[in-house]
């Protein structure tokens, strides 16, 4: 299978555009009940166009998601260029944590509700990772977080925040709680 990597015409990006947008709006505000007849009303579009863009839930789900590795690792490569280490792997945690504040698609993907299938996002969660891996050693290197902070724990702390955002969010400040997961990151 090829995959054909031409830019869309300009009305099919603004519907892709819609559709992506009325997605995140309505799982915020329905979670995993917000059906796909109801995004593509939302988005203005033929439920036939919706389908031939994302023929399930999950599928839609998956771009989504891909969007977002997509977006932190731009925040990634701008973080990393912040000359103080420990800024840099910080900066890159707090604008991806403001990045999923309000995506509950994403907040839901992250904690793998309805069994979500993270096939066809490899490529973005790579580059993701090459880049964070660097920022972490840098700062290991420079001895400015913990030495045995490794690229899954940070995977792990964005993948708990994310929950907290979804389950926590009237209780507990996600903010608050990733700057007590930043200070955990300071060596002895």
């Amino acid at each position: 299978m090829t995959i054909d990597h031409r830019p869309l015409r300009a009305d099919a990006q603004r519907n892709l555009e819609r559709i992506t947008a009325s997605a995140r709006a309505l799982f915020a505000e329905r979670g995993t009940k917000a059906q796909m007849e109801d995004i593509a009303a939302h988005a203005g579009v033929g439920i036939g166009t919706l389908y031939r863009r994302f023929p399930t839930k999950e599928a839609l789900l998956t771009a989504l998601v891909r969007q977002r590795f997509q977006e932190f690792a731009a925040i990634a490569v701008e973080a990393e260029t912040i000359a103080d280490p420990y800024d840099a792997l910080a900066t890159s945690m707090r604008r991806q944590a403001e990045s999923v504040e309000g995506d509950v698609a994403f907040q839901l993907a992250t904690m793998n509700i309805d069994s979500f299938s993270w096939d066809g996002i490899e490529e973005d969660k790579s580059a993701l990772n090459a880049v964070i891996g660097r920022i972490i050693d840098r700062a290991r290197s420079a001895g400015v977080v913990r030495s045995d902070l490794e690229l899954d724990d940070f995977a792990m702390m964005m993948c708990g925040l994310t929950a907290t955002m979804y389950f926590l969010h009237d209780k507990i400040s996600w903010q608050r709680h990733l700057e007590l997961l930043l200070a955990g990151l300071r060596p002895d």
